[in-house]
């Protein structure tokens, strides 16, 4: 009589080549794709000169304009670009000035500040003193510093002061970040249900939420506070180095809360606030 340990064991089945390689090409998509999305979208990735060209006109994607202004700023922050090749597109850069997309219109702003030799890009700049952006203005108004002119003067100021974000219809909060979140700009801080629709409420600037001032579920009018955004230390920094240089004495209000030791305030920002405020007095006794 035959034992169970001698009978026979049923054989394996196989995986057929087929199904194999629909496996391995299922594996090597999942691996591949996000790659592909990070190798499009990120703008350390070199462009020739050629691909800035095309890239700057590319309307249908405003990242691939992106891509090509961070690419020419930081050729021109290095100086590693001839006359002749940066001159071929400052032309570009002044016509983006009026681009729709806000985060295109902000990079190209940060970009003609890198060279204060091109004398279309000073009107350009003081123009966007009046977009719609607030860091559109900022960032316009921290690169005329580096043409001499201080006319940006109260859109730095106004890099330094928090973000109040207000429902902007009726409706009921149907939920809002909490406390101490990190927010980036345009990022979500509450959505309210109007009327049957949902409504996001963003920042318009990058930061940490400070506080909110409604629970999840209250009833909101349009116009009422729904939270407080403090700005990103890079922010507060880069207008605290501004007003060291076209700072006035009616300026300290602002800049002297970033002197304390707290600890939303980073130890470098509080050393250029006290920087800052010193530069300030000595030009006053100066006069």
């Amino acid at each position: 009589m035959e034992t169970a340990a001698n009978s026979p064991k049923p054989p394996r089945k196989r995986i057929s080549t087929r199904n194999r390689l629909l496996f391995f090409l299922t594996a090597w998509l999942i691996v591949l794709m996000p790659f592909l999305f990070w190798w499009n979208t990120w703008f350390g990735r070199h462009l020739s000169d050629q691909e800035i060209s095309q890239y700057l006109r590319d309307e249908k994607k405003p990242r691939h304009i992106q891509h090509a202004l961070v690419q020419i700023g930081e050729r021109m922050s290095q100086q590693t670009l001839t006359p002749g090749n940066a001159a071929e597109w400052y032309p570009e850069l002044v016509r983006i000035s009026t681009y729709p997309v806000e985060e295109v219109r902000n990079t190209d702003a940060w970009v003609m500040g890198q060279d204060t030799t091109y004398a279309n890009f000073h009107p350009a700049l003081l123009a966007m003193l009046n977009d719609s952006s607030l860091m559109v203005r900022g960032n316009a108004a921290l690169s005329l510093v580096r043409f001499g002119d201080a006319s940006g003067r109260p859109q730095i100021l106004a890099l330094l002061s928090p973000a109040t974000i207000t429902a902007t219809a009726a409706g009921s909060i149907i939920e809002t970040a909490k406390p101490g979140t990190t927010i980036r700009q345009n990022g979500l801080v509450a959505k309210l249900n109007s009327s049957g629709q949902t409504v996001e409420l963003r920042s318009p600037i990058a930061g940490r939420v400070r506080t909110v001032t409604v629970a999840s579920g209250a009833n909101v009018s349009a116009g009422d506070q729904i939270a407080v955004v403090d700005p990103a230390p890079e922010q507060v920094w880069e207008a605290l180095r501004a007003l060291y240089l076209i700072g006035q004495v009616d300026d300290l209000p602002a800049i002297r809360p970033y002197e304390r030791e707290v600890p939303e305030v980073p130890d470098y920002i509080r050393q250029q606030a006290v920087l800052t405020e010193k530069a300030i007095q000595d030009r006053t006794a100066k006069r």
